[in-house]
């Protein structure tokens, strides 16, 4: 796929936010990063900062440790947006980190604008440094347990104000009591709720931290003061479970990470070895890995023979023999013998790590339902916030309500208002599948592609290096001279073919056992093939033209010749000077796993198709073996694009699968774009929309039973989110619905949807 580039963007492909057809990515340019609702804020529109995918030396990072959603990231842009100076910003919600790139002058107002919205910005250092994104993670983690432990020392608070108010005790120590636990857990519990909302408030905006900070302020206004701490508290410590899951969903392929290990044992130029840090081994140096251990580096071998379990990268079940010229991968596990190996990687570049950064750049993608929800959230929370203003104001005058009663309803349904079991629900159930899928090998570069999977009606199959294994193969020996010794014969070939460069000459090398004898006057026959002596007898190993020359074609060998050519195969004869000895047919072979792939796609009612630019005959062949109908031959790159373009009319949404240069226009065409022998093909990784890491095809029905299980669980969290609202709705304004129960309602919602999306996690099989 290395044409690719003329097509599409490499480096911005990883931020295309596709409009709702999945079909931006054909059109040949990236989209800004698209702003949306979270948790009920109203769509901000773009950001007059742009996103920046490769920030310049100089950017610093920070983290933002209640920056938990798309809303909060929306806030801080819309911060920024007066503060001149600012060239570049790149989020990592899953890290709630922000790197920044801005002017000396400009940089101090960028931070203060944040701090003024209610955020705290943590400097972390240089964005550019390997460890500053790694730091985040132990400093979240550390400040989640601080959080956690004053968010229960906030319950304890107001259970007892709760306390004090159920058992009705009397006086005015036990009400000064029960209004100062109360006061106290509110501010534990809601400081930062406080700051957000009231920060959103007055930029007339409506989020989720607005609405509890009304509703809590209301409840203790109107003397629910155990109510108003209880209320806060529960959903605080809501929040921070939440935010637990969803890092467990964000952050589940950062569990690869740690598959690599730290230290490498490098060889040094006076032949000893010394273990130094993996990440300050430079390229070309040589390492070594033990049997058992992990390989530290990408690299190519060059000395050992062993067998490596790739299953952490290209999600391999079997282990995979190396040897001397095979490429090695960081992450993947030693089994039986020492190797040695050449670095081809650094640490900050490894096949590896190309995979966490592309499943990163994907979790900031929108998928299609996730953009729905997020519109339907900034409809649905001015609109119950408006709603309970009505009750508040207009239900004491025409039912038999007290203002207080009024006002307390409304304050409830402004607790039950948030949406964010609903928004959660997306992001998380996207997250999870995209996680399950980089494990299985399968990088899926976004939600859009991770849901358009699953429309798919038709698959366009390129046949070299995609349903066959793209290496030619001796496939059939035949002895021809009757009075010959086969395993002699056999010997003479292997013992001249094994002298040639040519592939189908190393074929018939590899193909053929035994031992090897010495030859002499090795010549090539440019067109035609090589001659050479054996023990004073010359031979000839070449092609039909060659033999025809030396007229010693006959009728048999003929129709011999065209039994094979039909069948796609290239034959080369072993000759002496008086008569052809043998025959050996060798040709491209089809993949173990490509019968069935196809048998897969049409159980899952998907028509496959073969495009390929080979000739028609070796084409039917393949796919009569593959159990491909639809087979054309012939194409050329611009025709490939022409059948993609009568499929897509034909059967509606088709995916192109491909490696080769050829296949850039098909690809770049079709709905969805797979790319096959991704594992250390830097083009293929950034181009393609989805990457099959280990060139098996039925990584791609997988794929789209994947697709339609994440589409199925997204849409049983958004029944479960909008049902539960349902009823607490009726049960706020014609029941007795408490604050505390809606927090619990929501909170259990939300917890329900989290832990529906985190099944895609657990699933082996999509």
């Amino acid at each position: 796929m290395t044409n690719q580039n003329a097509l599409k963007p490499v480096t911005p492909a990883l931020h295309q936010d596709p409009d709702d057809h999945g079909h931006d990515h054909a059109h040949g340019h990236a989209h800004a990063h698209v702003e949306t609702a979270c948790c009920g804020s109203p769509v901000c529109g773009s950001s007059p900062v742009a996103d920046t995918a490769d920030l310049p030396k100089g950017a610093l990072l920070f983290r933002i440790p209640t920056m938990d959603c798309a809303v909060e990231e929306s806030e801080i842009r819309r911060a920024l947006e007066p503060v001149a100076g600012v060239k570049g910003l790149r989020f990592r919600l899953g890290e709630r980190t922000m790197a920044i790139t801005a002017d000396d002058v400009a940089l101090p107002h960028a931070l203060d604008a944040i701090r003024k919205a209610g955020f705290k910005p943590e400097a972390l250092g240089d964005a550019s440094a390997p460890a500053a994104g790694a730091a985040a993670a132990p400093a979240r983690i550390a400040g989640m347990s601080i959080g956690l432990a004053r968010l229960v020392a906030a319950l304890v608070l107001a259970i007892a104000a709760e306390s004090i108010s159920f058992l009705a005790l009397e006086g005015k120590g036990f009400l000064a009591a029960e209004m100062v636990l109360a006061l106290v857990a509110i501010g534990l519990a809601g400081l930062d709720t406080y700051k957000k909302g009231f920060g959103a408030l007055v930029r007339g905006r409506l989020n989720i931290n607005a609405l509890m900070a009304v509703a809590v302020t209301g409840a203790f206004v109107i003397g629910q003061w155990p109510e108003a701490a209880m209320v806060m508290a529960l959903y605080a410590i809501a929040e921070l479970i939440e935010a637990r899951a969803v890092d467990r969903a964000r952050n589940a392929i950062q569990g690869l990470l740690a598959l690599a290990p730290e230290q490498a044992e490098v060889k040094q130029p006076d032949g000893s070895w010394q273990t130094v840090m993996a990440d300050a081994v430079p390229l070309d140096a040589i390492a070594r890995i033990r049997p058992g251990e992990r390989v530290p580096l990408d690299g190519v071998v060059t000395a050992g023979l062993s067998a490596i379990d790739q299953a952490p990268v290209t999600g391999e079940s079997i282990p995979v023999d190396k040897t001397v010229g095979d490429p090695v991968f960081a992450g993947t596990i030693n089994q039986t013998a020492a190797l040695e190996f050449r670095v081809t990687a650094v640490a900050a570049n490894t096949t590896l790590a190309r995979i966490i950064h592309a499943v990163e750049e994907a979790q900031g993608t929108r998928a299609p339902t996730q953009r729905f929800v997020d519109r339907f959230a900034a409809i649905y929370t001015p609109t119950v916030f408006v709603l309970a203003l009505a009750i508040a104001l207009f239900t004491p005058l025409f039912m038999d309500w007290t203002w207080l009663q009024a006002l307390y309803k409304a304050l409830v349904l402004l607790v039950i208002a948030c949406p964010c079991a609903l928004v959660i629900s997306t992001p998380v159930t996207v997250v999870s599948a995209l996680a399950s899928a980089a494990r299985r090998g399968i990088l899926i570069k976004g939600g859009t592609y991770l849901e358009e999977a699953r429309k798919l009606k038709a698959v366009a199959l390129d046949k070299t290096g995609t349903i066959t294994e793209g290496k030619p193969k001796l496939v059939e020996s035949t002895l021809l001279d009757a009075s010959g010794n086969e395993a002699a014969v056999f010997a003479i070939a292997a013992s001249i073919a094994v002298r040639s460069d040519h592939p189908v000459s190393k074929a018939i090398a590899d193909g053929l056992k035994g031992d090897r004898a010495e030859v002499g006057d090795f010549t090539a026959l440019p067109g035609r093939g090589v001659q050479a002596t054996l023990s004073g007898q010359a031979y000839m190993l070449g092609n039909h033209r060659l033999i025809e020359e030396k007229g010693l074609c006959t009728p048999a060998l003929e129709a011999e010749l065209e039994r094979h050519e039909e069948a796609g195969r290239t034959v080369t004869l072993l000759a002496s000077s008086q008569a052809v000895l043998a025959l050996f047919a060798v040709a491209d072979t089809i993949k173990e796993s490509s019968q069935a792939a196809v048998a897969e796609l049409r159980a899952l009612g998907v028509v496959p198709v073969m495009l390929t630019g080979d000739n028609a005959a070796t084409a039917k062949t393949i796919g009569a073996h593959a159990g491909i109908d639809d087979v054309r031959g012939n194409l050329l790159p611009e025709e490939k694009l022409g059948a993609i373009k009568a499929m897509q009319e034909r059967y509606g949404a088709v995916a192109m699968t491909g490696d080769g240069i050829n296949d850039a226009p098909a690809l770049a065409q079709a709905d969805i774009g797979f790319a096959m022998g991704g594992a250390g093909t830097d083009t293929a990784m950034e181009a393609a929309d989805v990457v099959i890491m280990n060139d098996d095809l039925r990584r791609i029905p997988e794929t789209i039973r994947l697709s339609r299980r994440a589409h199925a669980v997204l849409w049983q969290n958004i029944t479960l989110a909008l049902g539960i609202k349902g009823v607490f709705f009726v049960l706020a304004v014609f029941g007795s619905a408490t604050m505390w129960m809606a927090v619990f309602a929501d909170m259990g919602a939300s917890l329900l949807v989290v832990a529906n999306g985190l099944r895609l996690m657990r699933a082996e099989k999509g």
